[in-house]
């Protein structure tokens, strides 16, 4: 068992099947020693779990828990490009879109919940830049969507 997979059993998470792609894309390409992902939704066995936006349908407790899903999600559409996941050198950057109620401010905190799976998950590799996005609306209603820049050892 590789050292990732054996710190997502510890952990209690089960590394899920890559989501099909909703339209005409993959979910996640390599380019030299990055593998790019494509957003990731919060689909739980092809379902998602809630949909709206945040500070309205959806609480921001609830988002930052989507967010996780989201990058447990992303791990696995790395995964399907890289082959194993002790391969990851470091996440470089992670893009969090968080669907919003117009008065909703707190974008960061809900993409903590990706932020801090990755640091649980990948400890020091796991540590990286960061981007928060408010939007007004994501594919499916989906209250979040995650990006990973991931880079792999050779």
């Amino acid at each position: 068992m590789s050292a990732v997979a054996a710190r997502l059993a510890e952990l209690g998470l089960t590394l899920p099947e890559v989501v099909p792609p909703l339209a005409a894309y993959q979910p996640a390409v390599r380019s030299g020693s990055y593998v790019h992902t494509s957003g990731q939704l919060p689909m739980v066995k092809g379902e998602l779990p809630a949909t709206g936006k945040v500070g309205a349908e959806v609480s921001p407790e609830r988002a930052k828990e989507l967010a996780a899903v989201c990058a447990l999600n992303a791990l696995a559409a790395v995964k399907s490009v890289a082959g194993d996941l002790d391969r990851i050198a470091r996440v470089v950057k992670v893009v969090g879109y968080v669907a919003s109620d117009p008065s909703f401010t707190g974008q960061p905190a809900v993409v903590n919940g990706a932020s801090e799976l990755l640091g649980e998950v990948l400890g020091e590799k796991g540590i990286h830049a960061r981007s928060a996005v408010g939007v007004a609306v994501l594919p499916l209603d989906a209250p979040v969507e995650l990006e990973l820049l991931v880079e792999l050892t050779d």
